[in-house]
């Protein structure tokens, strides 16, 4: 039933305008023309992502969606350098490094946080 549709992330945002001025500014992200009952929609990768107005938002204290990129550290660089926020902590007796968790297993991911307060994760691909 689901297997050949689209997942949609959808985000919660406190401010609309705020948050589509994170993913402009902080991310580079254009968000579709056009009235989203109140949100805004932004196109990546061939797929897309939703806003939404809600008292909620930055309540979730888990990953609500990730990007996978080729460059980690030059992707966490990029965006501090932009004033983006990451979080900072250790998992078990793994540590990060520059905001950078690498698992024995050879993944690595880093996680910031969008000015609702949502943990976006990135991984990097192989």
């Amino acid at each position: 039933m689901f297997a050949d549709r689209p997942l949609i992330p959808t985000l919660p945002a406190a401010d609309i305008e705020r948050a589509k001025a994170f993913y402009l500014d902080k991310l580079g992200l254009k968000p579709v023309e056009g009235e989203y009952d109140g949100g805004a929609r932004f196109e990546v990768g061939g797929s897309w992502f939703l806003l939404y107005p809600s008292a909620f938002a930055g309540t979730n204290q888990a990953t609500a969606a990730a990007w996978e990129v080729e460059d980690l550290e030059g992707t966490v660089t990029q965006l501090k350098s932009r004033g983006v926020q990451f979080q900072e902590f250790e998992m078990y007796d793994i540590k990060m490094e520059n905001s950078i968790l690498s698992d024995p297993d050879g993944r690595r991911a880093a996680w910031m946080v969008d000015s609702e307060g949502n943990i976006i994760g990135l991984t990097q691909s192989d």
